[in-house]
């Protein structure tokens, strides 16, 4: 193995050396290279790569280190690229399906773009790309990805302020050594096509180069009957990569990728509030919009990740990035009066017409994040050392659509895509976030390790409002964790996790400073590994509650959700191969939420305390249903057959808000708690594929029984979005 540089680069150097100093004080204890370390290890052939993961993942870096999931003290779920291609997945939300315990917001509050939730608690700030954040809000497609890994519970002790339901990591497909490349073309229903590329070329033997490309339309089952317009998704991407030093000690990674969005939007059907049910009075497949809104968006993040590799048990490694995240869009709203019309107008009278939800942003950001990893023996007991920091640089604006027609149903509103108001003040953000995080996982006795890790977060930001003008903070969060390997098969834990966010994080501001969110999560859990270890079967059973609890809603005086609230739920989740042939993925989560103190406000005009209707007390959160269930499995059949299929079942959801002093949402002349609300569903998909060495052929069947059912809130509770109806896609693809 090459020798390491003389000299070693500046990013990182003081973190480094603190590293090798414990190195050192290990060296004098114990002589670690003649021990045979009881810790577990990963072989990994860097460079180049590994065969290909079924449904169960067998490495995962969302615990900071390249690791197996069953060894972490915490709940993962990975959704694997095999899954994704036998499911015909395409974008983030659909991959996200398979998660059990995480349902699906829209976009009203302004939080548009990817938006769950997970165990009942919110994850927009809570989505990585290849452990760095990637918060902005815009719609994530796949082609792109290796895996999404899922670590449930607080996750901020590894990757800073966030929430308690846990965090959504993106892991990027990277060069390796070998020349392989992929084509795949899909037609379906409703006008839906997609093609994508996956190319890997070595240049030399320790260089090589990836590229992946796509473009995907989608013409959408609902249509406006008056305009003939549909709701449709356009993207196109791209995605290159260059890794230098493959298979060495020292490896560049330099990544860049490109997304574009041509959407038109779809706000979906009202509720209707003499029932709390989806609106009947017109049909679920009527559009309001027309093809004169728009959602555009473009993407560009470029990344450099150095590694180096001292020894098979040290390594450091750094990542650099610059991300800008463009967005523009206009929706056209539903209605429960006026059916949808050519002009897509909704007027309450002829000279007061609504124009629908606008918006333009740009959200940059500057990310430096390094990590220095150890195993080591010391004083009878073997450690597994993690040292970190990182600087994060926010910078954001957001404003509403300059209107360039009237507001009457004569001459109704006209927004142009990133045509930013004349009026009205943008909100504005920059911040500089700076973390230092320390963890260490010691097998103080043999099969048992104990995990113990902190971080320290300050942010220092400014806001272009008037009542809040600056912030600055610094919380720490915490990690700990008791496992026991009884065997290499069997894992059993407990831990407890804490996270936070700020009183403005992700822009939300409030009248006054008011308590940062706060998030404490307690795990117990157990992982076991069947038939040769190809079948991963686990369970928890968690306690999280968070305090302080922000709304959504960023226009919102009231920012203040619940001041107190939890879930206590189970698991239970298998993925793997039964049998050489057999495969399955499937996941139950059972949830118990409850709001435990009503929400607490400053008054915007008078700055006096208010409170929510006490009666939210003890109520079940929005969006957080009591069960949700879902299960994959493919058998492969001789002669190159393979079939598959399986269901998707989320119990009924609420929508509304509640933070208000006014009374709750009931049914009409009634007293009973009755919000909006989402039928529960179940939704079959099914497959069937040849496959070849070099080509293949698949035919996937969504919602094969047609079903009619709501797979997505607003945010406050006035919309749901009807789910995909039957849907056939082809899908040929050809291997080289």
């Amino acid at each position: 193995m090459p020798q390491p540089p003389k000299t070693l680069l500046p990013l990182g150097a003081a973190l480094m050396a603190g590293g090798l100093s414990i190195s050192a004080f290990a060296a004098e204890g114990d002589d670690y290279p003649k021990k045979t370390p009881v810790l577990p290890t990963i072989k990994v052939e860097a460079g180049a790569e590994a065969e290909k993961d079924g449904y169960r993942a067998t490495t995962t870096r969302v615990g900071k280190t390249l690791q197996d999931p069953h060894d972490i003290p915490q709940a993962v779920t990975t959704v694997t690229n095999q899954l994704m291609e036998d499911q015909q997945v395409s974008s983030l939300k659909d991959a996200l399906r398979n998660v059990a315990g995480l349902t699906f917001n829209a976009a009203e509050g302004g939080r548009s773009g990817d938006n769950m939730m997970l165990r009942g608690f919110y994850t927009f700030g809570d989505i990585y790309l290849d452990g760095i954040r990637d918060t902005a809000q815009y719609n994530r497609e796949t082609f792109y990805l290796e895996q999404i890994d899922v670590l449930r519970g607080a996750g901020a002790m590894m990757f800073g302020r966030g929430q308690a339901g846990g965090v959504i990591n993106q892991v990027s497909k990277v060069p390796h050594l070998g020349d392989r490349g992929k084509i795949t073309g899909s037609v379906g229903m409703y006008g839906y096509y997609e093609m994508t590329g996956d190319f890997n070329k070595q240049i030399t033997d320790t260089i090589a180069f990836r590229f992946n490309g796509m473009k995907r339309f989608d013409g959408g089952w609902r249509k406006n009957p008056a305009a003939n317009d549909r709701p449709t998704l356009e993207r196109d991407g791209v995605a290159a990569s260059l890794g230098i030093g493959l298979n060495t000690d020292n490896e560049l990674i330099l990544s860049h990728i490109y997304t574009t969005v041509d959407d038109k939007p779809d706000y979906g059907v009202n509720f209707d509030s003499t029932t709390r049910k989806p609106q009947e009075k017109f049909p679920v497949k009527y559009y309001w919009g027309t093809n004169s809104n728009f959602d555009k968006g473009t993407v560009n993040i470029s990344t450099a990740t150095f590694t180096h590799h001292f020894s098979p048990a040290s390594e450091w490694r750094t990542q650099v990035r610059y991300a800008d995240y463009e967005r523009s869009y206009w929706a056209r709203t539903p209605s429960l009066t006026i059916a949808p019309n050519a002009e897509g107008k909704v007027c309450n009278t002829p000279t007061s017409c609504n124009g629908g939800p606008t918006r333009t942003m740009n959200y940059k950001t500057i990310t430096v994040q390094t990590d220095y990893n150890h195993r080591f023996h010391l004083f009878g007991m073997n450690h597994d050392f993690l040292l970190g920091g990182e600087y994060l640089n926010e910078d954001s604006f957001r404003h509403s659509l300059q209107n360039f027609s009237g507001t009457t149903s004569a001459n109704p509103p006209l927004f142009r895509p990133y045509k930013a108001n004349s009026a009205g003040i943008p909100v504005e953000f920059n911040s500089d976030t700076y973390a230092v995080y320390v963890q260490d996982t010691v097998e103080f006795i043999p099969k048992w390790k104990l995990t113990l890790g902190g971080r320290r977060d300050e942010m220092r930001a400014t806001y272009s409002s008037a009542t809040s003008p600056k912030l600055n903070y610094g919380q720490w969060s915490t990690r700990a964790a008791l496992s026991y390997h009884f065997s290499d098969q069997s894992h059993l834990y407990m831990a407890s996790s804490s996270s936070f966010s700020p009183t403005a994080d992700l822009y939300q501001l409030t009248v006054q400073p008011l308590p940062p969110e706060r998030s404490n999560v307690k795990e117990i859990g157990a992982k076991w590994l069947l038939f040769d270890g190809d079948l991963a079967l686990r369970t928890a059973l968690y306690h999280a509650e968070k305090k302080w609890e922000r709304n959504t809603d960023l226009e919102s005086t009231a920012a203040i959700l619940t001041k107190k609230r939890r879930t206590n739920g189970i698991e239970l989740e298998l993925a793997g191969r039964i049998t050489p042939n057999w495969e399955v993925f499937s996941g139950l989560a059972l949830m118990d939420p409850e709001i435990l103190e009503v929400a607490e406000n400053v008054n915007a005009t008078t700055g006096v305390l208010t409170s929510a209707n006490p009666e939210y007390k003890g109520k079940r959160p929005r969006n957080t249903p009591p069960y949700t269930f879902n299960l994959w499995t493919t058998y492969r059949l001789p002669y190159g057959w393979k079939i598959g299929g399986g269901v998707e079942v989320k119990g009924k959801r609420y929508g509304y808000n509640p933070s208000g002093a006014g009374p709750i949402p009931t049914l009409p002349g009634e007293t009973k708690f009755h919000p909006n609300t989402a039928p529960a569903y179940m939704r079959w998909d099914a497959m069937v594929a040849y496959e070849q060495p070099k080509w293949a052929m698949r035919l996937n069947v969504q919602n094969v029984f047609n079903t009619t059912y709501y797979d997505a809130i607003y945010d406050n509770g006035p919309f749901t979005i009807p789910g995909q109806r039957r849907r056939v896609i082809m899908t040929a693809e050809y291997k080289f």
